[in-house]
């Protein structure tokens, strides 16, 4: 039982710093809040402006992840932070890797940074912010092709910076208003890819539903999971005190069900928050939700109720209090009982929650 939650904690509380550094202006504080599935203005989000805020480190945690911190960086270059000691004075050890915004091209200090790091053998990537107003400019050309347009750009900056003398700089094209627009995506998965393997499902359950991939793989990333939660529900099921196994399931699916709920953005106020941001009704957005746990509080009693109206589940829970009394044989069943129960349960609630999510997304987007 003691290795089964060491399991847990070691996969779901690994820590992820994420620097990200640009000029004033630049659009990277927007930035921090689009990854944190915040908008501006909300509560807790960071300050945006022309201004530059961020005159010391400024970290921000993920609402639902405090594990994972986005350093909102000083600029490059200014008498506090000069370029030649930029990563001695921010603590350039701690971060896992750096992202640097720019809204026109990178700039002189942005260059000189991201050599250092390099140098030092960490990742670096650039964003090219305010794609949405760059395409809107680009819209009043008579010949306006988007992919024409858009390809250019990227070639245009990864031209600049290789001409600068970064090697094999990669560049991401983003919208933190429009973030199932264009490059986000593509960032998302190139970090995927170069994060240490352990720190990858720290990356993907931090990121908003941007596109149908995101919604797949976190699915795939809580199966993966669920056999250690009916493991740990399985060991207590075998310790015969009246109620302790029940008492425990339940209490465990509900921490796991609350986790689907929030990661999938099918929680109320992820809900109210999409309405918000893509102006598609409240109720709009509820009406293609089928499950009864999204939207609405995950309580015991709640997930007892769903639970039960499962048939496979009901027969189950049957035969397992039937087995816990018989010595010996009526122990090991009931925790083989408890193991089927649980895995099949989370299971079962796992894919009609990601169906959801999916359905939701399409709405939102207005694809169905």
């Amino acid at each position: 039982m003691i290795l089964l939650q060491q399991q847990r904690e070691e996969t779901c509380d690994i820590s992820l710093h994420i620097a990200i550094t640009g000029e004033s202006g630049s659009g990277k504080s927007t930035f921090v809040n689009a990854v944190r599935g915040l908008r501006n203005g909300d509560e807790g989000a960071a300050p945006t402006g022309a201004v530059e805020r961020s005159k010391e480190p400024m970290p921000y945690f993920h609402p639902g992840y405090p594990n994972v911190t986005l350093w909102d960086l000083p600029g490059v270059g200014t008498m506090k932070y000069p370029a030649h000691k930029y990563l001695e004075l921010v603590k350039f050890d701690r971060f896992d890797f750096f992202i640097i915004v720019s809204d026109t091209g990178c700039r002189e200090n942005d260059v000189k940074l991201a050599q250092e790091i390099q140098k030092m053998k960490k990742k670096c990537y650039f964003v090219r912010s305010k794609i949405d107003n760059f395409m809107r400019d680009e819209r009043r050309n008579e010949d306006f092709s988007a992919e024409r347009s858009l390809r250019e750009m990227r070639k245009n900056c990864v031209q600049g910076l290789r001409d600068q003398g970064i090697v094999s700089p990669q560049v991401f094209l983003v919208s933190s208003f429009e973030p199932n627009l264009y490059d986000f995506s593509l960032l998302q998965q190139t970090l995927d890819r170069d994060l240490p393997k352990n720190k990858r499902d720290t990356l993907l359950f931090i990121m908003p539903n941007i596109n149908p991939e995101i919604i797949i793989k976190k699915k795939k990333a809580f199966q993966s999971r669920i056999k250690y939660w009916a493991g740990l529900s399985g060991t207590v099921a075998a310790v015969p005190v009246p109620g302790l196994s029940v008492a425990v399931d339940i209490g465990l699916m509900v921490s796991v069900v609350k986790s689907y709920v929030t990661d999938f953005s099918i929680d109320k106020s992820s809900l109210e928050k999409l309405a918000e941001r893509t102006n598609v009704q409240h109720a709009d957005l509820c009406a293609v939700v089928r499950s009864p746990l999204a939207g609405v509080e995950i309580t015991p009693e709640l997930l007892t109720r769903v639970l039960t109206q499962l048939a496979f589940i009901a027969a189950f829970m049957t035969a397992e209090e039937s087995f816990r009394w018989i010595p010996v044989v009526g122990l090991v069943a009931s925790a083989g009982l408890s193991f089927v129960v649980t895995y099949r349960a989370l299971n079962s609630f796992l894919n009609t929650l990601a169906d959801d999510a999916q359905r939701v997304f399409e709405k939102a987007l207005g694809l169905n």
